[in-house]
């Protein structure tokens, strides 16, 4: 059996979806469905950024929708706001004693880190 590989109007081919590469949505969705590999120690440090201070939790071993849940805990532990993007937690304001706790209190490794 064959199957398109290349076509001169419309470019190449998903050959998982087999639509077009424009419209194939594959990457993202295994990229969302994966679990980051590390080490297994989750750090936890201290960023100042246009003056505001930011505590980042890196190193989760959770995919992007378990990582958005597991923020919301965070947010809502600290009583502060913030995100989670890029495969880390950031949180507004210097709490980094508390999000240790947390963290502990889940069952993860932490590890302080920077300054």
């Amino acid at each position: 059996m064959t199957r398109l590989v290349y076509d001169s109007a419309t470019g190449g081919t998903c050959p998982r979806c087999k639509k077009t590469l424009a419209k194939c949505r594959c990457a993202q969705q295994i990229a969302a469905n994966t679990v980051p590999a590390g080490d297994g120690v989750v750090r936890v440090r201290r960023e100042v950024r246009n003056g505001k201070t930011l505590t980042v939790v890196l190193g989760l071993p959770l995919r992007a929708d378990a990582l958005a849940a597991f923020a919301a805990k965070l947010k809502a532990g600290c009583g502060a706001g913030g995100t989670a993007k890029d495969g880390a937690i950031e949180l507004q304001g210097d709490h980094r004693e508390r999000v240790v706790d947390l963290l502990q209190k889940a069952g993860h490794t932490v590890k302080l880190a920077g300054g």
